[in-house]
């Protein structure tokens, strides 16, 4: 499997960051389930690193639940600004910064857990992004991965989309950027881990979640 791949989606910039902040912001249920999903992989007090965190609702709510230190990565300078605005509306200190996964600005063994949710598909370098993750994670860290499933039905991509509660015309939207866009992006199951062999992760436990898929990588 090749290891770099040109990003082929929409620059997440501008008008097309603010559309993406508003429209995600109507499924928020989803990153307040998946903040309480992934406590349990998180020691107390850990340091915490969100890769590609877009709006920062999951680092926003994941904050709500503990007293954890939570930096987010992301490539985009809007998002970045707009993660901003969203914690300090909310009265929390998250570390938000401009950065590239496949270099990320870290000093090695610095967070507990990394998390990366609906951005990995994206990623030009993914083997270089999954060794990063190794780099920066501590011994016996945890980091999970949690991307579109390419292996998704029909069927339960058109239910997603429906339970987003979005109205006709991002609605409409959302179901040409899954079809143009982000299945032809997506991996299936055995090509994560082929790529996550190639890393010092080496392997990993992945399950199907839906439409998506979740992969929990270790530290040893």
């Amino acid at each position: 499997m090749t290891t770099t791949k040109a990003y082929k989606g929409l620059p997440m910039e501008g008008i097309v960051a603010s559309w993406y902040a508003r429209t995600t912001l109507k499924d928020l249920k989803r990153h307040k389930f998946m903040a309480k999903q992934q406590v349990e992989n998180i020691p107390k007090n850990g340091q915490v690193l969100e890769i590609a965190p877009g709006p920062g609702y999951f680092c926003i709510e994941l904050a709500r639940l503990g007293k954890y230190q939570i930096t987010g990565l992301d490539i985009s300078k809007s998002f970045v600004e707009i993660a901003r605005k969203n914690a300090v509306k909310a009265g929390l200190n998250i570390d938000f910064r401009q950065g590239n996964v496949s270099a990320m600005p870290f000093a090695n063994e610095t967070f507990d857990y990394t998390f990366c949710q609906a951005a990995f598909k994206n990623f030009s370098e993914p083997v270089k992004a999954i060794a990063e993750m190794y780099r920066v994670l501590k011994p016996h860290g945890v980091a999970v991965i949690v991307d579109l499933n390419r292996g998704a039905s029909p069927e339960g991509i058109e239910q997603e989309i429906k339970d987003m509660g979005l109205g006709r015309i991002n609605e409409s939207m959302v179901r040409w950027t899954f079809k143009q866009m982000l299945l032809k992006s997506a991996y299936n199951m055995e090509e994560m881990k082929t790529l996550v062999s190639q890393t010092p992760f080496a392997r990993c436990k992945i399950e199907a979640d839906g439409i998506s898929f979740q992969v929990l990588l270790k530290k040893n």
